[in-house]
């Protein structure tokens, strides 16, 4: 499968554990086939293809809820509701997908709903009567929802290993301030911050993830992860784009956070590999000096829009040299007057005062 693909199918797939999360509808429905013991297998949504494959059943087009889905699988044949859930729109259907599609199911409706998600664009949902699972069917994905308490006491554990990984990034981050100020950074201490900011990344979008599947169980460790993770996205692009090397065979920023974006859990634990996604150079470089150009310096002077810090970039080239403008130097710059300037030296000032007494005090 391309990769294109396989992004579409990983979306789709989020898109409908969200319709299936605690909370929905939907989902009350299932819960209620489930202690009914009766299973189910439905289809959300319909087109050309599906009524191609079904047989059967009667027409209802009504109003979706939860009973009239529990009551409806009482009965043999699928059910097909629209793509938002909100309608049910046929029942008791005998669906006859292409026998000749592969697999690996074995049960009959669990083997009718992996072939009729291969063959349409729509989402299929098995609900076993003998296993008393709920498995969703996205493509070629097979998905089985797990329990409430089960995905909190993961997600749970997740979120105490990111609070870890943010201290420790906190850590390495004010250390890279601090070596900015005083013009003593290496390409090492890039790239520790880089690979820091990526793993606490990958550890939210996990936890994302079971926040997603909660539903509105999982408010309160959403509430949490934003505490935790606020900022963390602006971070990484602003340390890509203070050393993103220069040349003819530059990349943009957007396509070095891709390469970071790519390393596998094993690269990603070396130094050496998050530097040459960085354009930072092998192992030999790592010891190599690196000058910042200020970006991430210069976001945490308030009230500084975006493109008076581009102006001011592309004027003073570096960070060192923006540390030591003057008041008038600052004003020099289009867009920066007075008030602006003092703002920004005065900020400038504070920041380099504090990363100092935070390293040697």
């Amino acid at each position: 499968m391309a990769a294109n693909d396989r992004t579409a199918e990983a979306i789709r797939l989020r898109n409908t554990l969200a319709g299936v999360a605690p909370g929905t509808a939907l989902r009350d429905g299932l819960e209620r086939i489930l202690r009914g013991r009766t299973g189910a297998l439905i289809v959300l949504g319909t087109d050309k293809t599906v009524e191609a494959i079904s047989s059967g059943g009667f027409t209802l087009d009504i109003p979706f809820s939860a009973t009239g889905l529990r009551e409806l699988a009482k009965m043999d044949g699928a059910i097909i509701l629209d793509r938002d859930a909100q309608r049910i729109l046929r029942a008791a259907v005998h669906l006859m997908p292409d026998q000749s599609i592969h697999s690996e199911e074995t049960g009959t409706r669990h083997r009718t709903a992996d072939r009729v998600a291969r063959m349409t664009d729509f989402p299929v949902i098995s609900v076993s009567q003998s296993m008393q699972i709920i498995a969703l069917y996205v493509g070629g994905t097979r998905y089985v929802l797990e329990d409430t308490g089960s995905i909190l006491s993961r997600a749970n554990q997740a979120l105490a290993t990111l609070e870890r990984y943010k201290m420790r990034l906190d850590e390495v981050s004010s250390t890279l301030s601090a070596l900015e100020i005083e013009d003593l950074v290496t390409n090492r201490d890039v790239a520790v911050v880089a690979q820091r900011l990526e793993m606490v990344t990958r550890i939210a979008r996990e936890i994302e993830d079971y926040v997603l599947e909660l539903g509105t169980d999982g408010r309160l460790l959403s509430l949490q992860l934003e505490e935790l993770v606020t900022g963390v996205d602006l971070d990484r692009e602003l340390v890509v784009r203070d050393y993103l090397p220069v040349g003819k065979r530059a990349r943009t920023s957007q396509e070095v956070l891709g390469a970071l974006e790519g390393l596998n859990a094993g690269e990603l634990v070396d130094v050496n590999a998050v530097a040459r996604a960085l354009g930072l150079g092998t192992n030999e470089h790592l010891d190599n000096p690196a000058a910042p150009r200020g970006y991430r310096l210069l976001a945490r002077v308030p009230r500084l829009p975006a493109t008076v810090v581009e102006r001011l970039v592309d004027h003073f080239g570096g960070l060192q040299k923006l540390l030591a403008a003057s008041i008038d130097d600052l004003q020099a710059v289009d867009g920066v007057g007075e008030l602006r300037a003092r703002s920004v030296r005065e900020g400038l000032s504070r920041l380099a005062e504090s990363s100092i007494l935070e390293r040697y005090v």
